[in-house]
């Protein structure tokens, strides 16, 4: 497989870095490119891959493509590379608010287009990625799509209708999980442990917890009941986010989220 990625920026940098560490596609099968030449030459000192100068090279040269471009430029990109795109080369967008037919509307002819929503643990390997199929994929390159999505993580096909809320659920929240590591490690700093320790501590309870919702398959409600001793320390903690409005922010930043993803 011949791997190709317009624009070398975090989220290309995380999925091509699941992908050779789990040798879903080895460096010598890897082409990028950037509007900036330092990005993608930081890919090839990284990575090990191949810098092309430009996207319509990207494109010519790749039986599956990456398009990693922010969702402003995507319009721009798809009008240069529209031309050398082939009908069997296999297209993954990672665009917020770029539906399938507005994608397949940019390009003007048929192509297979795959739909998609990583999110940046991808990096680590444990990456969650939502995924809609064009209408023009067949069977085979679903797999594919679907074992190189797997390489870096989970991989789950969505209703394209959903995909606003992946944003807002996984897409996005990686970014709530560290500002809440980061506030829970200063809470841990104010109460005399060394900085360092306090972020081990505190990012190692979310691993450890995330890991019990999705391995014992009990209700995030139940194991949070199995934390709260009566009279105890915990639930005099969860009573105070329950006060200060913890569940409703978090529900509230979600949902500006997944607006501002359908506006894009």
């Amino acid at each position: 497989m011949k791997f190709g990625i317009i624009g070398c920026g975090n989220m290309a940098r995380a999925i091509l870095s699941g992908v050779l560490k789990k040798s879903a596609c080895a460096p010598q099968d890897v082409r990028v490119t950037d509007v900036l030449p330092q990005a993608a030459e930081g890919f090839v000192k990284d990575f090990g891959v191949q810098a092309l100068p430009d996207a319509r090279e990207v494109c010519a040269w790749a039986d599956v493509l990456l398009l990693a471009v922010k969702p402003q430029v995507y319009e721009a990109v798809i009008n240069e590379i529209k031309g050398v795109c082939r009908e069997e080369q296999l297209i993954l967008s990672i665009a917020p608010g770029k539906t399938l037919s507005w994608l397949a509307e940019r390009f003007g002819k048929p192509v297979r287009l795959v739909r998609t929503m990583p999110n940046t643990p991808a990096m680590v390997g444990e990456g969650i990625t939502a995924v809609c199929f064009g209408e023009n994929v067949p069977q085979e390159q679903k797999e594919l799509a679907l074992e190189l999505l797997k390489s870096f993580g989970r991989a789950e096909p969505v209703p394209e209708h959903l995909m606003d809320a992946v944003v807002s659920v996984s897409g996005s929240s990686p970014a709530y999980v560290f500002v809440m590591i980061e506030a829970m490690a200063d809470a841990a700093v104010s109460q005399g442990m060394p900085r360092a320790q306090a972020i081990t501590f505190a990012a190692q309870a979310v691993l450890g917890s995330a890991k019990m919702v999705l391995e014992t398959g009990l209700h995030p409600a139940q194991l949070k009941d199995m934390v709260c001793s009566p009279a105890g320390t915990t639930i005099e903690a969860v009573q105070i986010l329950e006060k200060t409005g913890f569940r409703a922010s978090l529900q509230e930043a979600m949902r500006v989220c997944g607006k501002k993803s359908k506006g894009m």
